[in-house]
Parts: C-alpha cells; structure tokens; sequence
C-alpha cells in the first residue's frame, strides 16, 4: 500500500482568508522551484537546488545550492554568487559537494565542502562541461565536454569570419576524467578518453554515464551528432578507464540510454525505445550481462516510459520513475516478475528523485495543487517522504483556487481526465468566465503542480480575477499507457480537439463556466491546439497562442527535429502534403474572428518564429484583433525573468479585456 505525503498540513498557512497580498504576477515570481534533492551517502544530510526569478538582480532565474540534515535542521545555503550554480553531487566520503557553475561564460566543475567555505574550480575548460559523475572510490571524476576550442577558432570568432557549413564541424561531447585531488604542484590534468567521433549524451532527460563498481570502466550513451533529432540513433558503449579499450553494450535499431552497473557489477541496466523508435515515446528496461552477453528486457510498466532512478542495494532489482494521470508514481522493476509500486499516491506531484550511493535513501521535490515544491527525502524499504524544509514560506496569506481532477467521455467514448481550478472563493452554481489550456508535446500531461508558481499562463492569478481553469490530458498526452499516447497519430486536431471540447461542455454541465465567456490559450503543442480551435469554433471569445505549430508543412523543413511531423503523419510532407495542409491551422484559417495575442522566442529552433508569423499574418490580413510579442534571447520557452513576469501581465490583461471579469473592489 502506498504511503501519501501529508502536503495540506505543511502548507495549510496558504489556504488563509482573503488578507495580505493577492496572487499577481510579481507574487508569483517570488516562488522559488526546488530540484535536484541529492541526499549524501549515509543519509543524514541532503543537498538541493533553489531557483528564484529577480527583475532586478539577475536577467535569468538564478540557481544555488542548499545543505540541510536530513530531520530539517540547520538549513543554509551553501553556494553564493552572481552565477547560477547546479547539480549538487556529494563525494563518495562526503565531505565535499561538487556543482557546476557558469563563469566568464564557461561551464565547470566546482567543489566546495558541504559545512560551507570557498569554492574551488575543478575544471577550467572553456569548452564547457555537459554533466559530471564522482567515481566510486571517490579518487577520480568523470565528465562530458567537448574538445577545448582551436586557436584558430576563436581568431575567426573575432574577426567575424565565423560562416558555418550546414552539418559539418560538430562539437561533440566527449567523457574526460580528471584526479579529485591536485597534484604537488596544485594542477588537476584532464585526460581524454573518448576521441570517437560521437556525442555523449543521453535521450530526453535520460542518464548517460555510470562508474562500473570497481571503477575501471565506465559505461555511457552516445549520439552520432548533437543534434535534437538524434536521440533516435543513440547507443551504449562501455571504456576500459585506463587504457581506452571500447566495448559495444547495445547498438540496435532502438534507441538506447541511463546505463546503470548493478552495485555487484553483475549487470548492467538501460533503457531502450520501440523500434523504430517514436516521438510518441515509448521505452522498457533491459539488462545485459556486464561481462558481455544478449540483454533482456523487465517487466513492462504500465505507461511505457520509464524514467531510470538506480538499482536497489542488493542489485535485485531497477526503481523507475513513471507519470500516472495527473500524478506520478515510483515503481521496483524486479529482475523476475512483475512491477511493483512502492510510491503510488495519486495526489500531487514530484520531480528531481535521485537515489543515494547507498542506496538507502530517495531525495525527491515535492508539490501539490495548493502546495509549492519544497524538498523531501524516504527510506527505500518503506517510501514515505518527509520535508526537510521549507523554501515557500514566505508567500502570499491569500486563498488560492481549489484545483480538481476531473474526468469526462469524448465523442467517440474516448475517457479523458483534466485538472479543472475553480475560482478562489468560488460558491456552488456561480457561472464564471472559463480559460482552457492546452500543454505542449503532444506527450506531455498536466500534473498536480503548484498553480501558484511562475510562467506564461499564471493560473493562481486567473483564479483569483474569478476565472475558472480548465487543463485537459488530451489523448496524446503521457500517463495514460501507450495506445493513449499514441491515440492523436495522423489526427492533429481531430479527436484531441474533441477530447478538449468535450471537457468544455464537461465543465458547462458542472454548472461552472458560462458558455458565452470562454478562453483558450497554449504554448508549442498546445499553441497549434489554441490556433486550430479558433479555427473550427467561435466559441472562445480570446486567445493567447504560444510558440504555435501552424504550418505543418514548413516546420517539416526548418525545425531542429526533421523527424518529429514525419513520425506522427506516417511520411515526409512531399509525400503526405494532403494531411500536413489539412491539419495545419494557417491552412484553415479563413473566417477566423476570435482576437489573439500571440507569443514567441526570436531564436526558437523547436518551433520556428516563422510559425508564428505565418499565423499572425493570416489574422490581421483578415481584420482579425490580434497582437503579437517577440522575446529576443529566447528559445522555446522564456527563461528571462522580466520576460516571465511581462508575459503573466500580458495574458491577464488579455483575458481581462474580452471576458469581462468583475472582480471585488478590494481586489482591484
């Protein structure tokens, strides 16, 4: 049986009466996120990351470490700076915590001891470090980064001679290893030991590199380039650390990374996609015989993509981490039988679990609807995590929606669930204003996350301008097993528009939303849902589209993932061009009347800025109200703070100008 984390006692100060300050943009920004809980090898302290937005002190969100015991006690932040530091990783004895830090533009290795103190580089490579592991024994460290650059590289930097050739002049990752401690003359020389010409790295968040347990090999993935689009080609090879000798663990038509050596060094586990592998994702854990031998697969879970956390002590069997509905779950994959759920709780939602390298203790970040995300820690053998301490203290003493699940039937059956917010305050049988919003991917989900905490569409302070906030797990979505997430191939608009809608009339039903006053809005994916509606109803009288997919047939060519369109439409769109013209909404964008607002990164490579622009154009050259934000500096999502809080503003006033939301006078 599951054990749930008790989050409403912890948090119970935010669910005041109506008093202090109300849940507006700048309030948000004050949220702080929590992640990378890493607790130390005997369990007794952990160390975590602290993320806070400032307009006025940094133009990111600035990262840094923090140390507590692991009962809660003696909390204090262990890094300062004015760059972000991350990636907290105890050393095997530990006394030292090493991170990365970004300095003169450059990402390192640095430790500090984990009672505090100075901080010392241990790398100084301007080529930047991906990612890094402390071995086993603790004498050495593993890192990924690629060759220093060229003399003559930086002079063409300079003196703007920096053409480029399309596909060629990779900079590849590559694992170098350097002594933990200097030498008598106070140098820590790296050594290089993949001069493959190959990118290490692993897929979609997945681990790529571990110490074998006697620390003379290291396993780790690999890509042919670093390239978005090429975590379908990744494989696993395993290097003799002191002399170089490479071995092949797994190199198939799948896709195959987190390679993980079994605490006895009998195997070693990874994981590995369908074949051929999709992006609608699909990966089961295999182990392989570390002294060479055919790999076999676990048991299959039940959503189909696992996420590896680490093997158990006694190398008996694989914990994944897997998102269920709107939650998420831990499961022990033994070596024989079925899965087992030893972290079910159906409520809330967490991130960032690591395991210790004892493995008798799991960090994790935890959050729920009306809780913000704050560090816990479990004993393996019986999963019930504690909070350590508390980073959200200081928020708001204002109430904050109430957020249900809830689930409704599409038109063809179809069961769907979604996360539906309710006005704070709200009284039974009042209609307000509902906003609907769509999330990117398509194999992504809306989980029980914190509505209080920061990003474009601020849905603590939509509830508290008397909003209702419809988030609907469309099929397509992640969670809910794979003939799900696979349900919207060659459908784009089709039964994951009526699954949305569906939920709309689910939430008029209810006796909730007023009919004649609803919204929609959604960024990537869910850009393309929010362009496609306005497209086929007029029923939503505003919308906010983000970073929108809109044209099919371009993004097919000028996106960073060619591979992506082709997948879910079954061909390139020279051969599918009826399909990729039918489901691209700029295609049917004739007589479209809602006003939009729309939002998007100049240097996007996921989804192009011209996706944007060509839908923008379609609007205004028909007489359509429409406005739209470019963010420089900014890629696929905004990371900026001022951009952030300026993006929050934007929608609001949006909404509040077509909906017609009447709020409190005290509120104004």
């Amino acid at each position: 049986m599951a054990i749930r984390p008790k989050l409403v006692p912890m948090f119970c100060a935010l669910a005041v009466a109506a008093g202090a300050a109300a849940w507006t943009p700048d309030e948000l920004l004050r949220v702080k996120s929590v992640g990378d809980v890493q607790v130390s090898p005997d369990g007794r302290r952990v160390a975590f990351t602290v993320l806070r937005h400032s307009v006025k002190d940094s133009r990111e969100p600035r990262g840094q470490i923090w140390v507590a015991r692991a009962d809660g006690s003696d909390a204090f932040q262990l890094t300062r700076g004015e760059k972000s530091a991350g990636s907290p990783r105890w050393s095997p004895d530990g006394r030292w915590i090493g991170f990365l830090r970004e300095n003169a533009g450059h990402t390192n290795i640095w430790r500090i001891r984990a009672s505090g103190g100075e901080a010392e580089p241990l790398t100084k490579t301007k080529a930047g470090v991906a990612g890094f592991k402390w071995s086993n024994g603790g004498r050495w460290i593993a890192y990924g980064a690629p060759l220093e650059p060229a003399a003559d590289e930086e002079r063409k930097q300079r003196e703007k001679e920096d053409w480029q050739v399309v596909d060629s002049a990779f900079g590849h990752s590559r694992i170098w290893v350097i002594p933990a401690e200097a030498d008598v003359e106070g140098k820590r020389e790296p050594r290089l030991l993949t001069a493959q010409e190959f990118h290490v790295a692993g897929a979609f968040g997945g681990g790529w590199m571990d110490w074998s347990p006697d620390d003379r090999r290291i396993v780790f993935s690999h890509m042919p380039r670093p390239r978005f689009d090429d975590w379908r080609k990744t494989d696993i090879s395993e290097i003799e650390v002191e002399i170089g000798r490479l071995r092949t663990v797994a190199c198939t038509d799948a896709a195959e990374d987190s390679p993980l050596y079994s605490p006895d060094g009998r195997w070693i586990a990874y994981r590995a996609s369908d074949v051929p592998p999709h992006w609608g994702i699909t990966f089961r854990i295999l182990i392989a015989p570390a002294s060479g031998g055919a790999p076999r697969p676990l048991a299959q879970t039940y959503n189909e993509e696992p996420a590896m956390i680490g093997w158990n002590a006694d190398s008996s069997g694989v914990i994944v981490l897997e998102t269920r509905g709107t939650s998420h779950a831990l499961y022990l994959l033994p070596l024989e039988g079925r899965p087992v759920a030893i972290y079910n709780p159906g409520e809330g939602s967490f991130a960032g679990v690591t395991l210790n390298r004892s493995r008798s203790t799991l960090g994790l970040a935890l959050q729920g609807s009306a809780a913000p995300p704050e560090p816990f820690l479990s004993p393996v053998h019986q999963v019930a995590p504690r909070q350590v301490t508390r980073v959200n203290e200081n928020l708001p003493q204002a109430p904050l929606g109430k957020t249900s699940v809830v689930r409704w039937k599409s038109s063809d059956d179809f069961e769907v669930e979604g996360l539906l917010t309710y006005p704070a305050g709200y009284k039974e049988g009042t209609r307000c204003p509902l906003l609907v919003i769509s999330h990117g991917g398509p194999p992504m989900a809306f989980t029980q996350t914190f509505i209080g905490s920061p990003g474009s569409y601020p849905i603590a302070s939509f509830a508290e301008r008397g909003y209702a906030v419809l988030r609907s797990n469309v099929r397509g979505s992640t969670g809910y097993g794979k003939a799900f997430r696979y349900a919207n191939y060659g459908d784009w608009g089709g039964g994951d528009f009526r699954d949305m809608m569906a939920g709309v009339d689910h939430v008029i039903a209810l006796g909730v939303a007023d009919p004649e006053r609803l919204g929609i809005m959604g960024w990537s994916y869910g850009g393309f849902m929010t362009a496609w509606a306005i497209t086929q109803t007029h029923r939503f009288k505003a919308a906010s589209i983000g970073a929108p997919v809109t044209d099919l047939v371009s993004l097919n060519g000028t996106a960073d993932m060619a591979t992506f369109v082709p997948d879910y439409f079954g061909g390139e769109s020279w051969e599918k061009l009826d399909a990729y013209i039918r489901h691209s909404p700029v295609f049917q964008a004739k007589g479209v009347t809602t006003p939009a607002l729309m939002q998007h990164g100049t240097l996007d490579t996921v989804v192009p800025l011209a996706q944007g622009q060509e839908f923008y154009n379609a609007l205004v050259r028909q007489g359509v109200e429409a406005r739209m934000l470019l963010y420089p500096r900014s890629g696929h999502g905004l990371r900026e703070s001022k951009f952030v809080l300026q993006s929050m503003q934007e929608n609001l006033a949006w909404f509040d100008k077509y909906l017609a939301v009447e709020r409190p006078a005290a509120r104004r």
